[in-house]
């Protein structure tokens, strides 16, 4: 099951992606929403094998996600890469400049079932996919305004 999304930023490529580099920040918003996360590197710059463990609980169950930065090409694209009990994901994010001071963000999450409750869970999401895909893309959306007004402050 795939989900994707597109978002214009009224920012250099450079900056949006410098943006997307906070992952301090997505760990602490992410434990903000009731997830813990742990760093399980010992990578000292941004790159490809950041790894970091993630619990959280998920229609009525607690997931256990291990997720790790497989793609890395500064400014133009991460991909990440999750693994779970009876799951896989990817995680991409890819970043192209319309011009000096544009950038489009694309962003899909596409996810695998390895065994048969995870078929259900997937079966069980299809049947709400307009839904879900509406909430990702506002979701995306909204991220995308306060990058772009964040970025706007601190120029």
């Amino acid at each position: 099951m795939k989900f994707s999304t597109r978002e214009d930023i009224n920012a250099p490529i450079e900056q949006v992606f410098s943006a997307l580099c906070d992952f301090e920040g997505f760990e602490r918003q992410a434990m903000r929403r009731g997830a813990e996360v742990q760093r399980i590197d010992t990578l000292h710059e941004p790159g490809v094998g950041m790894r970091w463990q993630v619990d959280f609980t998920m229609r009525g169950r607690q997931r256990n996600v291990e997720l790790e930065l497989s793609r890395f090409d500064v400014p133009n694209e991460m991909v990440f890469s999750a693994k779970s009990a009876g799951m896989d994901g990817t995680f991409s994010i890819e970043l192209i400049a319309l011009s000096r001071t544009r950038t489009r963000m694309s962003i899909a999450l596409e996810m695998l079932p390895l065994n048969l409750s995870a078929r259900l869970l997937i079966q069980s999401l299809k049947l709400a996919k307009v839904t879900l895909s509406k909430r990702f893309k506002l979701r995306v959306a909204d991220y995308a305004k306060g990058l772009e007004e964040r970025l706007e402050r601190s120029a």
